[in-house]
């Protein structure tokens, strides 16, 4: 299994948001600089997240974006589910552009497929709050000499 950069970023954004107070914004820029990724990128991963519901985006001089609601209440599994595009593993998943030969009798993709169920399950088990353990820590690796909105 193999997350798609959108989805890292998606969920590093939450991860950085969940550092801070639920009142307190943060700019895009701000987390771009700390995780050392595009700008550009993280726009439209706020953008997607806001219209999920998982974050709060306020415009205007003085915004910035903030979670939505409480850690506890954001599941990973469901972020996971809502920004990947596609849980395609092989070919055999995509039933408009399979041309495998043995899809009708392979069973590979029974195994593949009992393989993916597990993999969300699992993340379906965290919400982001149990990443947010060691917050002080995270702030310190993230803020590290970097003021904040």
């Amino acid at each position: 299994m193999r997350l798609t950069m959108y989805t890292d970023f998606s969920l590093r954004v939450l991860i950085y948001l969940g550092t801070k107070e639920r009142k307190d914004l943060s700019t895009i820029q701000a987390i771009s600089d700390a995780y050392g990724i595009s700008k550009n990128h993280l726009m439209k991963v706020t953008h997607e997240l806001g219209k999920l519901g998982y974050i709060e985006t306020i415009r205007g001089r003085g915004g910035g974006i903030r979670l939505a609601m409480e850690p506890e209440d954001i599941n990973i599994g469901q972020v996971v589910r809502h920004t990947e595009d596609d849980f395609h593993l092989v070919e055999c998943f995509d039933c408009k552009t399979n041309t495998c030969v043995i899809s009708p009798v392979c069973g590979l993709k029974g195994a593949l497929n009992r393989a993916l169920f597990a993999y969300l399950k699992v993340l379906d088990g965290y919400t982001l709050a149990d990443f947010l353990h060691q917050k002080l820590k995270l702030a310190n690796l993230l803020f590290n000499e970097q003021q904040d909105v």
